[in-house]
């Protein structure tokens, strides 16, 4: 049997930006890759190059950073195969681990996966324009997803207004949290932030 492995562009200590944890101090294991090609990314640079590490040496480089919160993000985590037993392995050593992914390894987004949402997961959209609002509008309706899971709506830095946003979400009466990406407003497009 072959070492477990992941191709990883960048593990590093800072501020959770995002969900439920905004403002926690995380651990952070972004792994290289992606298929997708999301207009609003922000990690583009994690889409080639990093280097290989083996589980034992990322579980060892989290630990010096003596956190409670991990996140494994990307590129598409899920893209690799290790990756899997990346998040078990850190489960089991007690860390509250969130994984951000897309839900789709074919480029399109994989509808069935929302049956599998609890109170403990988190659905983000990401909003780019009135249209973005509209369309996450109606599938968080439609799915119902605000009785599964934690609702996100999550304007594209320096792309969506905060303010229309926010208004929008109010006259929609949308069961639904806005965030900010509040480690973008702290250090702005840095990578390893």
């Amino acid at each position: 049997m072959s070492e477990q492995r992941l191709r990883i562009t960048e593990i590093f200590h800072s501020l959770q930006g995002e969900t439920r944890t905004v403002g926690l101090p995380t651990a952070f294991i972004r792994l290289t890759g992606c298929p997708l090609r999301c207009t609003y990314c922000d990690t583009a640079y994690a889409f080639k190059g990093g280097n290989w590490y083996s589980l034992d040496d990322i579980i060892a480089k989290i630990a010096e950073y003596n956190v409670e919160y991990v996140t494994v993000t990307g590129g598409e985590p899920l893209a690799q195969p290790d990756c899997i037993p990346l998040l078990k392995r850190l489960c089991d050593l007690g860390y509250q681990v969130s994984l951000e992914t897309s839900g789709a390894l074919d480029d399109k987004n994989l509808y069935s996966n929302i049956d599998y949402l609890t109170k403990h997961d988190a659905v983000k959209f990401v909003i780019c324009s009135r249209s973005d609002y509209e369309w996450a509008r109606a599938i968080s309706e439609k799915y119902t997803l605000a009785d599964r899971c934690e609702v996100l709506f999550s304007p594209s830095y320096q792309q969506q207004s905060l303010k229309d946003l926010a208004e929008w979400i109010l006259e929609d009466k949308l069961k639904a949290r806005m965030q900010v990406q509040l480690h973008k407003y702290i250090w702005g497009d840095i990578p390893g932030v």
